[in-house]
This record gives C-alpha cells, sequence and structure tokens, in this order.
C-alpha cells in the first residue's frame, strides 16, 4: 500500500494520502493577528489548498475537529463555516475549546476527507 505524504518536515506532514483518504494535519491561520472571520477564512482557503493537491475537495469531507481558542467565536466561526462547506456536505464534526499553540491564533482545524 502507497502512503503519499505532502508538506513535509521533521516532525509531520500537512498532507498524508493512505487508501483513498486524505489526512490532513491541524490548520492554523497565516495572520495569527486578524480576528476571527478573518483566522477562519485563512484555515478554510488552505484546506482547500491541500485538499485539491490530494485530488479531492470540501464536498468529501468526512470528518473535521475546530479547536477554538475561546468558545465565544463559535458563532463567527460557524457564519465562516456555513459559507464554506457545500449544502448537504456537512461531515461529522466537533468542535472544542484548547489552548493552541500560539496564544494569538484562535482556530485550528483538522480533517479527514475521501479522496
Amino acid at each position: 500500500m502507497t502512503i503519499n505524504r505532502f508538506e513535509t518536515n521533521q516532525r509531520m506532514s500537512e498532507l498524508v494520502v493512505h487508501n483513498g483518504t486524505a489526512y490532513l494535519a491541524g490548520q492554523i491561520p497565516d495572520d495569527s493577528s486578524a480576528d476571527i472571520g478573518t483566522q477562519t477564512e485563512q484555515v478554510l482557503a488552505n484546506i482547500d489548498r491541500l485538499l485539491a493537491l490530494a485530488g479531492t475537495d470540501k464536498s468529501k469531507i468526512l470528518s473535521a475537529t475546530i479547536y477554538l481558542a475561546d468558545m465565544r467565536y463559535f458563532p463567527a466561526m460557524n457564519a465562516k463555516w456555513d459559507a464554506w462547506i457545500p449544502q448537504g456536505a456537512g461531515p461529522a464534526r466537533a468542535t472544542v475549546q484548547a489552548a493552541l499553540a500560539d496564544p494569538n491564533i484562535k482556530i485550528e482545524i483538522s480533517v479527514i476527507a475521501a479522496v
């Protein structure tokens, strides 16, 4: 069985594809000084880019885990998520509050998608 790794360094890969499934590492925003809406848009754009690299797209996301630095961000994040995810293609999803690696990062999202 072939395992394809993309954007790999010593610690991790941003994307691993195996047996028809794409596994994305937790994606964080490019600009940690931005508000939650902008950070969410940046994370979703990163997910789109990596899914395209795997030959798939957001309509094939099976599972998503969303980490928020503060649950007060939940409504604003959901507004961006709901506008992004295709109608009828909502994955299994969990949202939790977590301390993230950088205190300015408000959101991190990890997904698993069919290829």
